[in-house]
């Protein structure tokens, strides 16, 4: 083949690898606008309509919609002013993008990294705008008492903490049950040798058949 020829086709799989790229993003940025758009709408409903109001019973007790809001992080915790949180998420949120971009092949991490994102950002918006986070699920779960910490009902939350609890849990279980099958079976194909693919299909292209 000439080399004009052969230069010439270079531009065009450059194009068609950055086309692969952003498509492989779609579903990482569609997911990360979802959680984030029904994040906020639903605490701008929860701040509408129950405000001054008591828990509205959806499941009983055991699920009700009780608006709190939370300055301080997830699960009770408070490391610091809302400030620091906001300060955290602003360095956090770049990263996850980033590992979402590197992991884009693999939607076991991206899709996961991507929920984790939108619940930083729904969160993130609510800190920035009044200093606090809305929260408003409120589930009852088995009483739990450990030694004087007891706790009867879930910390209360919100979609962001949702899409953010769910993500990292299902991260784990895939980290350690299922990534390394993962790797391995991709390790394997990347192995395979051509006489492998003989093997396999041993016509010979070139050679006539009946």
């Amino acid at each position: 083949m000439p080399d004009s020829a052969f230069s010439a086709s270079q531009p065009k799989r450059k194009v068609s690898l950055a086309g692969s790229n952003y498509r492989q993003l779609i579903l990482p940025v569609l997911i990360v606008v979802a959680v984030v758009l029904v994040d906020q709408l639903t605490k701008v409903w929860a701040v509408a309509n129950l405000s001054g109001a008591p828990s509205l019973q959806v499941l009983g007790d055991f699920l009700q919609f009780t608006l709190v809001y939370n300055e301080g992080g997830a699960m009770g915790t408070r490391f610091g002013s809302s400030t620091y949180y906001v300060v955290m998420a602003v360095i956090v949120l770049p990263v996850l993008m980033i590992y979402v971009y590197r992991t884009r092949e693999q939607k076991c991490l991206s899709i996961p990294l991507a929920c984790i994102a939108s619940g930083a950002l729904g969160n993130l918006i609510d800190r920035i705008y009044m200093g606090k986070v809305v929260d408003f699920i409120d589930v009852d779960i088995p009483d739990i008492t450990l030694w004087s910490y007891h706790l009867e009902r879930f910390w209360i939350f919100n979609i962001a903490d949702a899409a953010i609890s769910c993500a990292i849990v299902f991260l784990l279980i895939y980290t350690f049950f299922f990534q390394h099958r993962h790797e391995a079976a991709a390790a394997s194909a990347k192995t395979a040798t051509p006489a492998d693919a003989a093997v396999d299909n041993p016509t010979d292209p070139s050679q006539p058949t009946d």
